[in-house]
């Protein structure tokens, strides 16, 4: 077998776009990344200009290519911000207006309407989710209803609706192709779970008109080609995954009971529960995590808004720290938290909450609280909500034994230790951190023949540290007991 061939994965994120090529051993090669920016035209609002993460897509593209030699690149995989919803022209490939990303609560009415209609029951039973703004198909439906005209050319066909993957595969392949995978169609609540199919009720439900969906395929597909005067060839596209369900690939979770936990700009636990499909009693979602084969293998997630994303505010919103490899030291430099909690429920409160209208608030402020407090009780706040999520599954009868990390955020030694002592398991960190873009790259390279199995990726995958719980009972007792009372204080509902 040749050793040379190469993979291109497309991680286009929240706050930046990256491209990695790997090779086939699962080292990068060449690293891109670009970051673009953030609309926030009212509360709780959140929006990306399309173009803006087109652009920075096919530039970092074009310069991880560039630092490579491209006749060996094989297979392209693609990973993205799920949720993430754009509706465009099919004639013109140009949005008819701004994405509105996963964050954005502007729905939260019409979810709520829809709540007291009593469609509670048949969108989770069907979709496996929850009726909240954070999923795709109220945002657009508020986009065919607020774009004049857009509704009647949606029934007529003339419109196209994606996630992230959807409209860049629209534009790497010149508007060839209009699909999705499994993992990302199971995040728009329009998606039954049970039958891999766009559900007719669901789209009933959230008024959503068929004629503007994708194609449903397999995770590692037949994705089509990238037109070639993008890259100077055309390339194969052979793998697509929402950035969670390609994370839990990366990190290599195959098995039921195996846990990932990716702390990008929120957080996201990913277990691995099988074929079946296990119903959460604690909020949790019950989600689709990969399908090969025309199998579908689930997960049930716990999703958390902010984990980076409070570290970027201290950065940008505070200006506490100029980047975020300054918090290790700073917080190193503190003997315990000093009473402030931070709940950074900027955009509302994800699982097991799901409370749209709470607000982030910051509690124990005394004459000596400075810029150490606010970056431990910012890093800290990462590792309650991870113990929340952890407490759900609990009730639910689920209690891992070691968690996989990774994300920006766990090449923090202080953070994964923390995480580790408040959860009372063994964290694991993987050799390669970038495992959302390698996850990608794994389903291309499946497609492409690179990997024979699940079973030739699992045996790739490496542990950098193993981190062991060093807190006493009654320090964890009391530390998630304040983290409790301080959200239990900026709760709506």
């Amino acid at each position: 077998m040749s050793q040379d061939r190469l993979i291109l994965a497309i991680d286009q994120g929240t706050t930046s776009s990256r491209a990695i090529v790997f090779d086939e051993s699962g080292s990068i090669r060449a690293v891109a990344q670009q970051e673009f920016p953030q609309h926030f035209p009212n509360d709780g609002w959140v929006e990306h200009d399309p173009e803006d993460i087109w652009d920075s897509t096919l530039e970092v593209c074009r310069a991880a290519l560039s630092k490579v030699n491209i006749e060996k690149v094989v297979s392209v995989g693609i990973t993205n911000q799920r949720e993430t919803t754009v509706v465009w022209d099919r004639a013109t490939g140009k949005a008819i207006y701004n994405a509105i990303v996963w964050q954005d609560r502007r729905t939260a009415a019409i979810c709520a309407g829809l709540r007291d209609a009593g469609h509670s029951e048949t969108v989770t039973e069907r979709s496996g989710l929850l009726l909240d703004p954070y999923f795709s198909g109220t945002k657009a439906a508020w986009i065919l209803d607020n774009v004049e005209g857009a509704r009647a050319k949606a029934e007529a066909g003339e419109l196209a609706f994606g996630t992230i993957d959807s409209f860049l595969l629209w534009r790497l392949t010149g508007g060839q192709v209009h699909a999705t995978d499994a993992t990302n169609a199971s995040r728009t609540n329009l998606y039954n779970i049970h039958t891999a199919q766009w559900d007719p009720k669901l789209l009933e439900i959230f008024n959503v008109p068929e004629a503007i969906l994708p194609t449903v395929q397999d995770c590692a597909s037949d994705f089509g080609q990238t037109e070639a005067s993008l890259f100077g060839r055309s390339l194969p596209i052979g793998g697509i995954a929402g950035d969670q369900q390609a994370a839990a690939i990366g990190q290599c979770c195959f098995e039921p009971g195996m846990i990932k936990s990716t702390y990008g700009t929120g957080c996201f636990v990913i277990l691995n529960t099988g074929e079946k499909a296990v119903r959460s009693n604690n909020r949790l979602l019950t989600t689709v995590g990969y399908r090969l084969d025309g199998k579908t293998t689930y997960a049930i997630e716990g999703a958390i808004f902010v984990a980076g994303a409070a570290v970027q505010w201290l950065r940008d919103g505070l200006g506490l720290i100029k980047s975020a490899s300054e918090t290790e030291d700073l917080v190193k430099s503190t003997d315990g938290n000093h009473g402030v909690y931070l709940v950074p429920a900027f955009t509302g409160l994800g699982a097991p909450y799901w409370d749209p209208d709470a607000r982030g608030a910051i509690f124990g402020l005394t004459r000596d609280t400075g810029p150490k407090e606010f970056v431990r009780a910012a890093l800290e706040s990462v590792c309650y909500q991870t113990f929340d999520l952890f407490e759900a599954m609990a009730e639910d009868g689920v209690r891992p034994k070691a968690l996989r990390v990774d994300g920006g955020m766990v090449s923090n030694d202080w953070v994964t230790q923390y995480l580790s002592d408040i959860l009372n398991i063994e964290v694991d960190r993987p050799v390669i951190t970038e495992t959302t873009a390698l996850g990608a790259a794994y389903l291309a390279g499946l497609q492409a023949g690179i990997f024979e199995s699940l079973e030739d990726i699992a045996s790739k995958w490496g542990c950098e540290r193993s981190f062991l719980p060093n807190m006493e009972d009654s320090d964890r007792n009391r530390l998630t007991a304040n983290w409790r009372d301080a959200v239990s204080r900026i709760r709506k509902n």
